[in-house]
């Protein structure tokens, strides 16, 4: 029900940092679970971070402690902050939405609505 619109891909270097967007229309994400995927070895998506209704968090291990998800319910915008950036984390980030309080523990399968992406290029 909610289109999901992502940006702030782009090139950075080993090391450095991005902030990716995504703002939603149609629909309010302040009750919904919000996630950000990736590609991964071996399945199409994984989830990197998420953040359910009521504001708690959960990240993949491997982007733990450099990942930073948040949301501005006022602006209907979910974030993603970047920090320490490494070549593996390249890739296609989507932004998805849950039609539900709390998060699915398979963010690829358990969630609603999907945008079309943002491109992170990250050289060594």
């Amino acid at each position: 029900q909610v289109q999901l619109v992502e940006s702030g891909g782009g090139s950075a270097q080993a090391g450095g940092s991005l902030r990716l967007s995504c703002v939603a229309s149609g629909g309010t994400i302040s009750t919904s679970c919000m996630a950000w995927l990736r590609p991964a070895p071996g399945k199409e998506r994984e989830g990197v971070a998420g953040i359910d209704g009521i504001g708690a968090t959960r990240y993949a291990e491997s982007v733990e402690g450099r990942f930073t998800i948040s949301k501005d319910n006022a602006k209907n915008t979910l974030y993603l902050e970047m920090d320490s950036l490494k070549s593996e984390d390249t890739g296609m980030y989507f932004c998805a939405a849950r039609n539900s309080l709390y998060c699915p523990l398979n963010y690829a399968m358990g969630m609603n609505n999907w945008g079309k992406g943002t491109l992170v290029t990250v050289s060594s």
